[in-house]
């Protein structure tokens, strides 16, 4: 399979990129040209000159990059099931509902932010109301926009990104509130609503919610010299329990930079954790808590997927193309480019 792979790309050549999320398994990712998280991907996305971009991700990710790109280039998902569970959490028509109730109650005193992690609908709604979209590693600064337009940011889908970064931007945990969109308001009393900065909406990853701050306990017991780095997905109380927090990108040279010896627990997907402890066999890095962090959804890309689609684009059959409504898509390239010009 991986014999087959590489000869369809020899005979694609500079026609075909394929970009891979750091989620992704060692034996897709090994194919990759070039890699990344969200938001270096988008970034990647849109300066290719190739004519295919073929997307070791999931659907949003895939999205983004049509979105991006234009619709000048062709995007393919391997795998065109492969989805995001945060993303299921907010849909359009929940998100359009929620914003009635709030202007009804708060008047045009807020700006939306959409996690990259959120379909192309999000966006453009995000774009059509002065907002952006973010990922973790500009959320601070995509804030830091937000709080220059309005006085409240409504944030979407991932709580534990919006109320972690919030904190660490200063703002105090009463004046973050959390919209339940199954119930009126949110669940949330006018007073609530009025006193608040952050409104988030109530959805998570499942895979960083996973963790927990007895893990970081047992661990630092057994060794105590040991440093915990979380992604910003987990949460609150494990945030508040670790000693360094970012993005992916981040996560990465953090321990390409650590010294030889040092000893790490890290909490983030399981793909990307056992890959950096083959690439730094001279330090010691674990998983935090079980070995049960896997995106279900970045995993079902198999070679067989990868092999498939490249071997239909050297045929010149697209399968799996992923293309925005061109309507949707000028609409969200508008928030992804207040993102990109952060």
């Amino acid at each position: 399979m991986a014999n087959r792979i590489r000869a369809a790309k020899e005979k694609l050549g500079e026609r075909v990129i394929v970009l891979a999320h750091h989620y992704q398994r060692d034996d897709v990712y090994d194919h990759g040209d070039a890699f990344g998280d969200s938001l270096k991907l988008s970034r990647l996305a849109r300066d290719s000159k190739a004519e295919f971009i073929v997307f070791c991700g999931v659907h949003f990710m895939a999205e983004t990059a049509d979105i991006v790109t234009e619709g000048e280039r062709i995007v393919t998902l391997p795998d065109e099931t492969a989805g995001c569970p945060m993303a299921d959490m907010a849909q359009i028509h929940q998100v359009e509902k929620a914003w009635k109730q709030l202007q009804a109650l708060l008047g045009d005193t807020i700006v939306p932010i959409t996690y990259i992690n959120s379909y192309a609908s999000l966006k453009a709604f995000c774009g059509d109301h002065g907002g952006l979209v973010c990922t973790s590693t500009n959320a601070p600064k995509a804030l830091e926009y937000g709080f220059k337009q309005k006085e409240k940011i409504f944030f979407f889908p991932d709580q534990h990104l919006g109320r972690n970064t919030a904190v660490n931007q200063g703002i105090p945990l009463e004046q973050i509130v959390l919209y339940n969109p199954f119930l009126p308001n949110g669940g949330l009393t006018k007073e609530q609503l009025e006193n608040s900065k952050v409104i988030l909406w109530s959805g998570c990853c499942p895979v960083h919610n996973r963790f927990k701050v007895e893990d970081i306990v047992e661990a630092r017991r057994l060794d105590p010299a040991i440093k915990v780095l979380v992604h910003p997905e987990v949460p609150y109380a494990v945030a508040q329990a670790t000693d360094f927090m970012g993005s992916t990108e981040f996560i990465i040279s953090t321990l390409a930079a650590a010294p030889p010896g040092s000893s790490w627990l890290v909490a983030t997907e399981i793909h990307l954790v056992g890959r950096l402890i083959k690439q730094h066999p001279d330090k010691k890095i674990q998983l935090l808590g079980s070995p049960i962090c896997m995106c279900s959804m970045m995993d079902r890309t198999s070679p067989e997927h990868l092999c498939q689609n490249l071997e239909a684009l050297v045929k010149g059959d697209i399968v799996n193309q992923i293309i925005v409504d061109p309507e949707i898509r000028v609409r969200a390239a508008v928030a992804l480019e207040r993102m990109l010009a952060l």
